[in-house]
């Protein structure tokens, strides 16, 4: 049993560290070709609609967790860019890595990930500007941010290489940790059990995934083997995506972090909304 266990883990981390490499390098490198410039200026214009995609824009190809999402957000606001247009990148960011969704589009499926992009960007718009029609920019504190500086640097071959190598040793880590877990699920937790249990017949099970996720912060990059496997041994999709989204979107330490630059009521807001978010995004993958 054990070694069927070991054995799952090397297949899986084999093809997720080539997946990775790979994926990462062509990622890294196709940002030399990325405005930054013109996404900015789109992001602070008047036009909030745009300000939006170009949020979703920026997000997608910033690959950032939800903790190092943070000092971008103050950034943002000390550049007074409209608050909707920073809670939406806020939101945004940690669910929509663009390595990672490539590989759970090669391991779970495209038409999960599509669904799931599209779900992610579209609550991320709709609590922005909710939070905003609501008043909640009113609870930004004023915040001076020192020690930041905004990376500038124009990518090319040795400079992609180099940010892989970066994100080797960053997100990697987490990726194995996944797929040990993964591997662990797949050798030695019972298919009937997870079935009977996690199945599609349970539907409370979604909303119960939506609120662990959050203090469990299972970053994105662990959750695709994890999910991969739980799948595979007959969890319902619901709550598999609903546990997903809200380990990325929220986690205790980003909560601290958000603590320092929202008032508690914000703050109270944005884990809610993740939730929310979470839960009802859960619901839609359970109905399909």
């Amino acid at each position: 049993m054990w070694m069927d266990t070991f054995q799952s883990f090397l297949s899986i981390a084999l093809e997720l560290t080539i997946l990775f490499v790979v994926i990462s390098f062509v990622i890294n490198f196709l940002q030399a070709y990325i405005p930054y410039e013109k996404v900015e200026k789109y992001l602070g214009g008047k036009n909030k609609g745009i300000g939006a995609l170009f949020a979703l824009l920026f997000a997608f190809v910033t690959p950032f967790c939800s903790c190092s999402t943070i000092p971008v957000v103050v950034n943002m606001l000390k550049k007074k860019m409209p608050f909707s247009i920073v809670m939406i990148f806020l939101f945004s960011s940690p669910v929509l890595d663009p390595t990672i969704i490539t590989i759970m589009g090669v391991v779970l499926g495209w038409k999960v990930t599509i669904l799931y992009t599209i779900i992610t960007a579209v609550f991320s718009v709709i609590i922005g500007f909710a939070l905003e029609a609501l008043g909640f920019e009113k609870s930004v504190k004023n915040v001076v941010m020192s020690g930041y500086q905004e990376d500038t640097r124009k990518f090319n071959v040795k400079l992609a290489l180099r940010e892989t190598m970066y994100l080797m040793k960053s997100v990697y880590p987490f990726l194995l940790l996944g797929a040990a877990i993964g591997a662990i699920i797949h050798g030695l937790v019972p298919t009937n059990w997870i079935a009977s249990t996690f199945g599609s017949d349970n539907w409370w099970i979604v909303p119960i995934a939506a609120i662990v996720g959050v203090p469990l912060y299972i970053r994105l990059s662990s959750m695709i083997p994890i999910s991969q496997v739980l799948i595979a041994k007959g969890m319902a999709l619901g709550p598999v995506m609903a546990l997903m989204i809200s380990s990325a979107g929220a986690s205790l330490p980003e909560v601290v972090l958000l603590k320092s630059i929202f008032k508690k009521e914000l703050v109270i807001m944005f884990v809610l909304s993740v939730i929310t978010m979470s839960t009802i995004s859960g619901f839609i993958f359970y109905l399909i």
